[in-house]
């Protein structure tokens, strides 16, 4: 397997708020992490970086993070406590009220491939050559879709496309939606991103830059960051990719 993460400012925003990273064990199994905090005044970072350090030293605790249900217990129990601290974070902090961030995380082993998500971070899979959308975005106009009042189209120019209707730090109780990969044999590459790549490439254009065997690993993220740059980089942009083959 070969594993690249890159995060980047864009050219917009003043700083960064993202985190990313990716993790293995001695077992071989992988975590990926991206977080996309918001509440401005520096207090973003803050929120996604509690989630990818906290989660990344409790994975690496663990000798292997064990069967199917351990994976999802795992991930719930420890997104529940993350998002306590991030609110005990606001509560203690007075210039930080509001802060939030939010998640996504794939486990990978040799059994299976599971994703968690709470936000609009997205994850994919490469299968065949052809990207996959695992996740599902919790956003005002999903919903909205979801209800039948908007097309797929109007949704992705919609005004309000980014209003969230669920992440870390905003409520007591939180839901991380569970998707399991199956025939996960099948599939050449993982990849998780901010909403900072998603909203200024189509999957087919995030697509392309992935399967083109000419360039390595860390050249198809690198190339996807300044993809978004040149169409005017309007978030931060972060991309945490693993992948089967061998570049």
């Amino acid at each position: 397997m070969k594993a690249c993460y890159m995060t980047d400012s864009g050219r917009v925003r003043s700083h960064n708020e993202d985190s990313v990273t990716i993790l293995k064990n001695d077992s071989d199994e992988y975590l990926l992490v991206v977080a996309d905090g918001m509440g401005g005044h520096r207090k973003g970072e803050v929120a996604s970086s509690i989630v990818v350090s906290r989660l990344g030293k409790r994975f690496n605790e663990i000798p292997s993070i064990g069967s199917k249900l351990d994976a999802v217990n795992f991930l719930n129990d420890n997104i529940n406590e993350i998002n306590f601290e991030i609110l005990q974070y606001g509560e203690e902090n007075e210039d930080s009220k509001g802060l939030g961030t939010t998640v996504v995380v794939a486990l990978l082993t040799k059994s299976y491939l599971i994703f968690g998500n709470i936000g609009d971070s997205s994850g994919f899979v490469l299968k065949h050559n052809k990207l996959h959308k695992v996740t599902k975005d919790h956003t005002l106009v999903n919903l909205l879709v979801d209800a039948g009042n908007l097309t797929q189209d109007e949704a992705k120019i919609h005004p309000k496309k980014n209003v969230l209707m669920r992440a870390l730090g905003a409520a007591e109780k939180v839901d991380l939606d569970i998707f399991e990969v199956i025939d996960m044999n099948d599939i050449d590459g993982v990849m998780l991103c901010s909403d900072g790549l998603t909203n200024m490439l189509t999957e087919e254009q995030i697509e392309k830059v992935l399967i083109d065997e000419d360039l390595l690993i860390e050249e198809k993220v690198e190339k996807l960051i300044k993809k978004c740059n040149a169409r005017g980089g309007n978030d931060n942009i972060s991309v945490a990719y693993l992948t089967r083959n061998g570049e």
